[in-house]
């Protein structure tokens, strides 16, 4: 199986990090720039929202949220997406974090997931620039390989 992987060093605490990435506003504020709902927690669903529309555009299970690490796996999106794993290790790393992301259980490489690889960069820049107290670039700012 294929993944996706990205090392980030972030000039903010594990813990401010951590709540960008595992609470509904903090996801909106780096990544979808739109609402996301549902439940955060252990066992939870987080129904992500990028363009206009009634159908979320994914839905994850959070499998984990320690202060080390958040969890999800996708159980709704698009066809490649399902059931794939992501994961967002936080390392304390002088006065900042060391971001270490996971997008595993590709069943092949392949276009959509060279699009889902440059995006994930941008995504992760996004909530580096944000926790940094620069400016997030959610969606669709941070769109750098557009569909359709």
């Amino acid at each position: 199986m294929a993944e996706i992987l990205h090392r980030v060093s972030i000039a903010a605490p594990p813990s401010e990090v951590h709540e960008l990435i595992a609470t509904n506003e903090g996801i909106e504020s780096w990544w979808t720039g739109r609402t996301v709902e549902g439940d955060s927690g252990v066992g939870g669903r987080l129904k992500l929202y990028f363009s206009r529309g009634d159908s979320p555009a994914a839905v994850m299970e959070v499998l984990s949220d320690a202060p080390e690490e958040i969890v999800w796996r996708c159980v709704e999106g698009p066809e490649d997406w399902l059931q794939t794993r992501i994961a967002f290790a936080l390392k304390p790393s002088g006065d900042g974090t060391t971001l270490l992301f996971e997008h595993s259980g590709w069943r092949e490489p392949n276009e959509f997931m060279g699009g889902c690889t440059t995006n994930w960069g941008a995504y992760l820049t996004s909530l580096k620039s944000g926790a940094e107290g620069g400016c997030f670039g959610a969606y669709p700012a941070g769109e750098v390989s557009r569909w359709g």
